[in-house]
């Protein structure tokens, strides 16, 4: 499992999509994000890369812990199917 720890944001997104990358080069295809400290909304963009990269090799990606911040971002620009995730409903 690729552990994504820390900040993702404008600042470091380059470098974790690299370092993404390389994890599901290695055959990782589980990504650990629930010790995110700090996202905007360029986490949801590393996200695509990401997974546009397995996908093109024929690989599926599974994103797990996603902080509550990252879901409601995902949820507001409608790719909640995409990264087969559930996002609570607010009351």
């Amino acid at each position: 499992m690729y552990k994504v720890t820390g900040e993702l944001c404008h600042d470091n997104a380059p470098a974790a999509v690299t370092a993404g990358l390389s994890a599901i080069a290695s055959g990782q295809l589980a990504f650990d994000l629930s010790e995110l400290s700090k996202i905007d909304s360029s986490a949801v963009v590393v996200m695509i890369e990401w997974q546009r990269n397995a996908l093109q090799q024929g690989k599926e990606l599974q994103f797990q812990g996603l902080p509550a911040s990252l879901l409601s971002l995902i949820a507001l620009y409608g790719l909640s199917e995409q990264f087969q995730v559930t996002v609570p409903e607010r009351h």
